[in-house]
C-alpha cells in the first residue's frame, strides 16, 4: 500500500465502524451521513485489498485483516489525539466528559457515594456510566474505548494495560445476630456446620472454598448469587451466614440485624486495582479521575 497519500480520516471511519458493526451508527458516531462511511469503506477496501467488514444477517463482521488492524489503528488514533493535546489542561469543573468504569456492584457501594460527592464538587459536569463487571477483565471493551476503567479483582494483566491498586480487603463471616450457632466466635467444626450462601461473581471457586479444598475440606452451599447486594438482607431474615468484604459487611451490619466475626482460618487479603489501557497514562482527564478514585480508596 502507498501511503504517501493516505487519508488519516478514513482510519477513523474504519476504527468507527469495527466498533459499531454497522454502517448508520458508525455514520451517527462520526457526525457523518451514511452515504459519505458507506463511501469511505468503499475507498478502505480498495486501499487494503480486503472487504474489511462483511453483512452477516442486520450485522457486518470484520474479516480477519480486519481484526488484525484493529488495535493497532486504535492505538494510532489515540496516540494522534494525546499528542494533539499534549499541551492542553484537563479542567474539571467545566468538563463535560463522560467516563464508562466497570465494577462490581460491591466496589460501586464502597467507592461511588464518595467518589459522586468530590465529583460535585470539583466537576459538577462530568458524568459515570458503571457496567457490571465480570470475573474476568473486560480487555476487549478496555481496547475498543468502550471502558475507559475496569477496577476489581483480576488476577492476570495483559501487558499493554496499566494497573494501580486501589485498595487491599480481607473477608468476615456475616449472619444475623441471633443466629443459633453463633452465639460466640466460630470454630472451624462450627464453620462446616453452618448454611452458606455464597456470591459467586461468576467465579467457580472463591477464596474461601479453594482454602477448604487445599486442606481437604468442604462447606455446605445452600444459595449462591451473583449479587453482594442482595446477600446481606438474605442472611439477615434466614439462617444462613455469607462471607463478605470486609467494607461491604461493616456497611451492612450499620443497616440490618447483623453480626460480623472473623473466618476461624486465615485466608489472607486480596487486592483491588484500577486497570486501563496503557497508552492512555498520558490523558490527562483519566488520570485526574484515577486519582480521585485513589484517594477514596484509602
Amino acid at each position: 500500500m502507498n501511503t504517501s497519500n493516505f487519508d488519516l480520516n478514513l482510519l477513523r471511519v474504519l476504527d468507527a465502524l469495527l466498533r459499531e458493526r454497522n454502517v448508520s451508527r458508525a455514520a451517527e458516531r462520526l457526525a457523518l451521513s451514511q452515504p459519505a462511511v458507506s463511501n469511505a469503506l468503499g475507498r478502505l477496501r480498495e486501499l487494503f485489498d480486503d472487504p474489511l467488514l462483511v453483512r452477516a444477517g442486520r450485522a457486518m463482521q470484520p474479516t480477519p485483516r480486519a481484526l488484525a488492524l484493529e488495535a493497532p489503528i486504535r492505538a494510532a488514533l489515540q496516540q494522534i489525539e494525546q499528542s494533539l493535546s499534549g499541551g492542553q489542561q484537563f479542567e474539571p469543573a467545566s468538563s463535560r466528559l463522560r467516563f464508562s468504569v466497570a465494577m462490581t456492584d460491591y466496589v460501586e457501594l464502597v467507592c461511588m457515594p464518595r467518589l459522586l460527592a468530590r465529583l460535585a464538587d470539583e466537576a459538577p459536569g462530568v458524568t459515570l456510566a458503571v457496567s457490571q463487571l465480570s470475573p474476568q477483565l473486560p480487555a476487549e471493551a478496555l481496547d475498543k474505548g468502550d471502558l475507559d476503567l475496569a477496577l476489581g479483582r483480576f488476577e492476570n494483566v495483559p501487558a499493554r494495560f496499566a494497573r494501580r491498586r486501589w485498595t487491599s480487603e480481607t473477608l468476615r463471616l456475616v449472619s444475623r445476630r441471633d443466629h443459633p450457632l453463633l452465639a460466640r466466635t466460630p470454630d472451624l467444626e462450627t464453620f462446616l456446620r453452618l448454611r452458606h450462601l455464597w456470591v459467586h461473581g461468576g467465579q467457580t471457586k472463591g477464596m474461601v472454598d479453594q482454602w477448604l479444598g487445599a486442606h481437604g475440606l468442604a462447606r455446605s452451599i445452600h444459595y449462591t448469587t451473583p449479587n453482594y447486594l442482595q446477600a446481606a438482607h438474605i442472611v439477615a431474615i434466614t439462617d444462613l451466614a455469607v462471607v463478605l468484604p470486609t467494607r461491604l459487611a461493616e456497611h451492612f451490619a450499620a443497616l440490618l440485624p447483623l453480626q460480623l466475626q472473623p473466618l476461624p482460618f486465615d485466608v489472607g487479603a486480596f487486592h483491588l486495582d484500577m486497570v486501563y489501557p496503557a497508552q492512555r497514562e498520558r490523558d490527562a482527564a483519566l488520570q485526574w479521575l484515577i486519582e480521585r478514585i485513589a484517594e477514596v480508596g484509602r
